[in-house]
């Protein structure tokens, strides 16, 4: 006879082997879940990664506007695309969803240096030669006129650098330098005007590339932006004198004005646009990639000179140009100071005046060099600097800007993703 006290057994082993029976089917299920999870997100990341490549190889302006479209004809490869103008580079979006699962990139893009035209220097055949005093080097291949390259004595010094005088090759340069991207220009000179928003005090601003693009403009008033952080898709306009403190923190956004003064001591990432000059002060650092350009579009003669100056000390990576349509009055002038460092391409189409100790690892083209001193002015000569094309960094990019881009486009910058 079966005792009363095992049917409370029999109800406890029961009760056991259900919940293993329910916890393995939980198990089983979540499994499921986890593994179709991961199985949505690697095809998402394979797509992401396909929107990225399309956007890269894409040549004309067919993605300009936001573009969704299905990578292979099937329901779990949508993709949205975009490429839009961002200062002197490009900004790109990439998305890639499938039913409640998206996966997205937001980054910056670039050209690669088209080894044909890069060189430590270029500059045009003017039927003169450029002379080279001191401690020059000049490392790379260089674009000459044909009267060459020739020592020079100046200031009781000879040349004392290498006897090669240019250790790379020696190429012919032409009557002119290659000019800029005319559309790219046009796109920024547009940039110069449009309505915006005042600045508040406060002390950080960010804004996403994935929203629209924040504006803030100052009118006609001269303004000092200081002790704030801009980070991301903002543009600050003026149509006068714009001050940059140091006390400002700038990372990626875009500056437009007739005329721009950075203070002594700045340091940040950030494109700087003006029509009349630029003002760099003592000790400045922009990280890469920055740039400098002024773009003067009227056709009527100038009554001043256009000017980028950088005072003693300071650092840059990325891009310095200038652009005047009009060859009627005073050509821009560049102006590097004394052991100022540029890591990257410097585009005159005026002038370029280098301090002595001036380095550039990177190139330089420009219609013709001055060197001032306090007495006297000398045109196409290079005193105590040093150009070096070989000083650039590998995984360095270049403006679709400049000449010296190639066709092939690489990601410069991650931005923003998941």
């Amino acid at each position: 006879m079966i005792k009363a006290s095992a049917l409370y057994i029999v109800i406890v082993i029961a009760l056991v082997i259900a919940i293993l029976c329910a916890s393995l089917v939980a198990v089983a299920y979540y499994f499921r879940a986890e593994y179709q999870q991961k199985f949505r997100y690697d095809q998402l990341r394979d797509n992401l990664s396909s929107g990225i490549n399309i956007l890269l190889t894409a040549r004309d302006s067919t993605y300009q506007k936001e573009k969704m479209l299905s990578l292979f004809s099937g329901t779990n490869d949508s993709v949205t695309l975009q490429r839009e103008a961002w200062g002197v580079y490009d900004i790109c979006f990439a998305k890639a969803f499938t039913q409640k699962d998206t996966l997205y990139k937001s980054f910056t893009i670039a050209n690669q240096i088209d080894s044909s035209k890069w060189a430590a220097l270029y500059v045009p055949d003017q039927d003169r030669p450029l002379s080279v005093s001191g401690k020059t080097a000049i490392v790379g291949d260089a674009f000459l006129p044909k009267a060459g390259i020739i020592e020079a004595y100046i200031y009781n010094k000879a040349y004392l650098g290498d006897k090669r005088v240019v250790i790379g090759r020696k190429l012919l340069s032409n009557k002119l330098i290659p000019p800029l991207d005319t559309v790219r220009l046009k796109q920024l000179s547009l940039s110069f005007s449009g309505a915006g928003n005042k600045l508040s005090e406060k002390d950080s601003i960010s804004c996403s590339f994935l929203h629209p693009t924040k504006v803030f403009d100052f009118g006609r008033k001269a303004a000092t932006v200081k002790q704030i952080n801009l980070k991301g898709n903002i543009i600050l306009r003026s149509d006068t004198t714009l001050v940059i403190d140091s006390t400002a923190s700038l990372e990626n956004i875009l500056i437009f004005a007739p005329t721009i003064v950075v203070k002594s001591g700045f340091k940040g990432n950030c494109q700087l646009f003006a029509t009349d000059s630029i003002s760099v002060g003592a000790r400045c650092q922009f990280a890469y990639p920055s740039a400098l350009g002024i773009i003067r579009s009227s056709k009527g003669k100038t009554t001043f000179q256009p000017k980028i100056s950088l005072d003693t000390g300071s650092t840059l990576a990325g891009q310095i140009f200038t652009y005047q349509s009009s060859a009627k009055g005073l050509q821009p002038l560049i102006t590097i100071g004394k052991a100022d460092t540029i890591r990257g391409f410097i585009y005159s189409q005026g002038t370029l005046e280098f301090k002595e100790k001036v380095v550039v690892g990177g190139g330089v083209m420009t219609s013709r060099f001055l060197y001032r001193s306090s007495f006297s002015l000398y045109e196409n000569y290079l005193i105590n600097v040093r150009l070096d094309a070989n000083g650039l960094s590998p995984y360095y990019l270049a403006s679709p800007i400049t000449p010296i881009a190639s066709k092939k486009k690489k990601i410069l910058q991650w931005l923003e993703g998941n």
